[in-house]
């Protein structure tokens, strides 16, 4: 046993905030704001043998050459944080419990984030299983599952993975990494899961197999999360939203599309992929909305995940499921609540969409989203939802009432992290006419030659992040939806497009087949290097 042991184990019986091992004096437990002596003073060489007999090796020779040190120590009484640095030439210690390493040591998840750089880490450790043993007491349950979602926000990932026979798995910009030392077993993993989940959405698991519902940890971040089952059992992903709202400037929203949050009535659309970054592109303009205007707004998701506190406006938050039964049945009540700006989650349906236009229509300023790519689709989409003897009557209307789309990606920025890439539509008289003509394939054509009001293609918000270094010319044409056309401007630019150029290289000769003298070799026509 190493002598700083008896220690630790009176700091843990006390419960004590931290042990302070300082050159020159008594070894010292902080406890609830007061200082308790437990040694005589210690010297220089007392402290550094004390903190050798724990440290890891490359600890142990950072304290040889008095550089500062920091270092997990696992013992009997749990995992400790040690702290240690010279300053005016003695040294200076601190050990405090390790919640982080506590979660790791009992779920087996061993250096899941590491110390230095935070950045998600692996472990050669055996990979012991999460099971339900461990976490039957719900309260315990409840510690484990907050500590797994602390540690998403820690790392500054978007999304945790949570499934059967597999570690937790975190997405970090973009990219998937698995949090190795710990594998799911399914009453491990129901039983984390059921200790944050609402009553509600336990029946409703019970019944569909699936469900959403949104958490939230004090000072963290709230947490939409989807559990579902799949082939192997119980599986769970959440998303960070956080605490704070990013405004529209520090989102880089353009000044024309903030603009639109000044308008009295009107649909305007942001649209994407999931996980494109819509919610936060909508959570900004709201908040502009409320900070700027004095209104009613209202807001119907599922769930409810930005949360807006009234500033200028009064704010009113409703989660279907929970507040409303539906979309469709919120949004037909909100007209009778004295509404001036309306915020829908999703237009997932219909009807949902025919109110949404009317709303629009009848004086009030209606958001919304829907999962398309471009402003053209978006229009044709929310047309062809209706039945071929609705669409003329569709189509009028939303020539008069659609007064902008604004259409997202997200891309891998160079050194880490992502930016969103818009395409915005402002509906000027041209565009409408369009629009009620039923051309909208004419649409990105007054896009390009309207650049000076504020309207941008995907492809030319593309080319500005390659050229301003922020995205690879290769992530940039990825995103791309006209890929042919960006492959031109990317070389009339310079830029290498030799990763291009094989694709569509392959993918001719794929489509020739043997009528083009036999399908491509595999490996040939590879990327450039």
């Amino acid at each position: 046993m190493a002598q700083l042991d008896k220690l630790l184990s009176v700091m843990i019986q006390k419960s004590a905030e931290a042990l302070y091992l300082d050159e020159d004096q008594p070894s010292t437990l902080k406890l609830e704001g007061n200082d308790t002596p437990l040694t005589k003073p210690l010297n220089g060489a007392q402290v550094v043998g004390l903190l050798k007999e724990i440290a890891p090796p490359h600890a142990a020779q950072s304290l040889d050459q008095k550089a500062p040190v920091k270092f997990q120590y696992t013992n009997a009484e749990g995992v400790f944080l040690v702290r240690a640095m010279l300053q005016a030439s003695r040294w200076h210690c601190q050990l405090t419990v390790d919640d982080k390493g506590e979660f790791e040591r009992r779920t087996g998840m061993f250096r899941a984030v590491d110390l230095e750089t935070g950045a998600v880490g692996t472990s050669a450790q055996a990979a012991p299983v999460a099971d339900a043993a461990a976490l039957s007491d719900p309260a315990k349950a409840k510690v484990e599952m907050e500590r797994l979602l602390r540690l998403l926000v820690e790392v500054a990932g978007s999304d945790l993975h949570l499934r059967v026979g597999e570690p937790p798995i975190i997405r970090k910009s973009g990219e998937m990494t698995r949090v190795e030392g710990v594998t799911m077993a399914p009453d491990g993993l129901e039983a984390l899961l059921w200790s944050i989940m609402p009553d509600r959405n336990k029946k409703e698991f019970t019944e569909h197999n699936d469900t959403d519902f949104a958490y939230e940890i004090t000072g963290v971040a709230r947490f939409r999360a989807n559990v579902l089952k799949d082939r192997k059992g119980i599986a769970a992903v959440f998303r960070v939203i956080p605490s704070n709202i990013i405004t529209a400037d520090q989102l880089g929203i353009s000044p024309e599309v903030q603009k639109l949050c000044y308008l009295t009535k009107g649909l305007v659309l942001v649209t994407g992929p999931t996980g494109s970054g819509k919610s936060t592109t909508l959570c900004a303009l709201v908040d502009l909305v409320n900070r700027s205007r004095s209104d009613h707004v209202i807001t119907i998701e599922d769930p409810i995940e930005f949360v807006h506190e009234n500033k200028s406006c009064i704010v009113t938050q409703r989660q279907v499921g929970v507040h409303t039964d539906s979309f469709k049945s919120a949004l037909r009540a909100a007209l009778r609540e004295d509404p001036d700006i309306i915020l829908v989650g999703e237009l997932r349906d219909l009807e949902t969409v025919a109110i949404a236009i009317e709303t629009a229509e009848t004086g009030h300023l209606v958001f919304g989203t829907l999962h398309t790519t471009t402003a053209a689709s978006t229009i044709d989409r929310l047309i062809d939802q209706f039945p071929a003897d609705r669409q003329e009557q569709v189509r009028t209307m939303l020539s008069e009432s659609l007064k902008g789309v604004v259409s997202q990606v997200l891309c891998k920025k160079i050194g880490g992290g992502r930016v969103a890439a818009r395409e915005i539509l402002l509906v000027t008289s041209a565009v409408s006419n369009l629009i009620r003509e039923g051309k909208t394939f004419q649409i990105p054509s007054i896009m390009q030659t309207s650049k000076r009001i504020g309207m941008v293609t995907m492809n030319d918000t593309l080319l500005e992040l390659v050229d301003s270094k922020q995205v690879e010319p290769k992530e940039a044409w990825m995103k791309s939806v006209d890929k042919p056309s960006f492959v031109a401007s990317l070389k009339a630019r310079g830029w290498d497009v030799s990763f291009a150029e094989s694709e569509m290289q392959q993918q001719a000769a794929a489509a020739a087949g043997p009528a083009g003298g036999g399908a491509a070799r595999p490996g040939m026509g590879g990327a450039k290097r």
